[in-house]
């Protein structure tokens, strides 16, 4: 149901337009390519500027995690992600190229199939957070560290970069799950999987 995972588990994966590489955190199914994935998570360093790699029927979410961010334009009016931990929501579809702001970026990544699932990422810091019912959940502590409750399950001290992963059995939910930072300055983002038949 759940497993802790270190920055050695995640996958270095190409770009789909081969600009750069990710670190696939988590995916489903597990091991899924870009083309087979309902949903995938992800860190990415970008290092220049460039087009966004196209994703038709998936919605994306995403964060800065660390330098001063990027603008997003080509859809619509433009887009700076500037502010660290402030999700970002866009469609795969659009035609965006990303100018950096100053310097390079690092980002989270959340990115969901339409048909498969829905998602969102919430951000936990300053006091715990209670997590809705979902299919899964990817905690990744992108500051510091956290602590995880499950009901049935002890505490799950995630460290600093690692992730807590937890899938629920087939045609089940996970009932739920609450969040503490473990200091003034930890970060979690949770990345929340719901099924299709829970879309607003």
């Amino acid at each position: 149901m759940h497993q802790l995972l270190a920055p050695a588990d995640y996958r270095r994966m190409p770009w789909k337009n081969g600009g750069g590489h990710t670190l696939e955190i988590a995916a489903e199914p597990p091991g899924a390519g870009i083309a087979a994935f309902a949903w995938r998570v992800s860190v990415a360093d970008i290092e220049r500027d460039g087009p966004f790699s196209a994703f038709p029927g998936v919605d994306r979410t995403v964060v800065l995690l660390a330098g001063n961010g990027m603008r997003m334009t080509g859809a619509g009016e433009p887009v700076d992600l500037h502010e660290p931990y402030e999700p970002v929501r866009f469609a795969g579809e659009a035609a965006l190229h990303c100018t950096l702001l100053d310097g390079p970026t690092r980002d989270f990544n959340l990115m969901v199939r339409r048909e498969a699932a829905s998602g969102d990422v919430v951000v936990v810091r300053d006091a715990a957070c209670a997590i809705e019912p979902a299919r899964a959940y990817v905690c990744y502590a992108a500051s510091g560290s956290c602590e995880c409750l499950i009901a049935g399950y002890p505490p799950l001290v995630v460290a600093p970069a690692h992730t807590l992963l937890v899938r629920a059995p087939a045609s089940a939910a996970v009932p739920g799950m609450h969040v503490y930072p473990t200091s003034d300055a930890a970060v979690a983002l949770v990345a929340v999987i719901h099924a299709p038949h829970v879309l607003q």
